[in-house]
């Protein structure tokens, strides 16, 4: 199965081949792989800085300071790098738009469908800003849902990647004014192509066994 050769192929690329840069046709794949991303309730609390430049990685960089130093050289040799933000509220405005864009996309028959998607939409958002009282959780939980779909497409792309919650996310938060935009950061990831000088690239790969993790009933 090829999902899964995939899956056994990817790791964590730890050093990059400078030379190497993503196509702008893989690098228009990767941004409708940020889009496509499934979410509770489509709600998409989420929000991507993409850096490709010197530039913006150099600006990505900032955040690889002192204790997080081990990880610059992943941002600023990648081909590109992506900061994964998610929201840090939801409005009632915002769910307004959610639903009309489904609207103009076409996914309601009848008026009366788009009002109860969006009241039940409304229902899960309100569980968890005033029962459970842990909204940031659970929308970063979704950018994490499209981490994973990420990864796993990039990989698909023969794209090498690394996902790092090794950065300093205030410095990032600040660098890119993201919570002034109703965002704070949560993990980036870098692209590009493995080194010939990547220890890790011929590691193999270690997961726990099937009957320890996999319970069949």
């Amino acid at each position: 199965m090829q999902l899964v050769k995939t899956l056994n192929d990817r790791y964590s690329t730890k050093e990059f081949d400078v030379s190497k840069q993503i196509s702008e046709a893989d690098m228009e794949s990767i941004k409708s792989l940020l889009q496509l991303s499934p979410s509770s309730t489509n709600v998409q609390p989420w929000h991507f800085v993409l850096a490709t430049t010197e530039e913006g990685k150099a600006r990505v960089a900032k955040a690889a300071n002192g204790f997080y130093s081990f990880n610059e050289s992943k941002v600023t040799n990648a081909s590109a790098v992506v900061v994964f933000a998610s929201k840090t509220e939801i409005t009632e405005e915002y769910l307004q738009h959610v639903t009309n864009k489904e609207d103009e996309d076409g996914r309601f028959a009848e008026e009366e469908f788009k009002h109860a998607n969006h009241a039940g939409r409304k229902i899960f958002v309100d569980m968890h800003k005033y029962d459970y009282k842990d909204l940031s959780h659970w929308t970063e939980k979704q950018v994490y849902l499209n981490l994973g779909s990420f990864l796993l497409g990039v990989a698909s792309l023969g794209i090498d990647a690394i996902p790092m919650e090794g950065l300093d996310m205030k410095m990032l938060d600040e660098e890119f004014g993201l919570r002034e935009k109703g965002f704070t950061s949560c993990v980036v990831v870098s692209l590009g192509y493995r080194s010939e000088a990547d220890f890790n690239a011929d590691l193999p790969k270690s997961r726990l066994d099937l009957a320890e993790i996999i319970e069949e009933v």
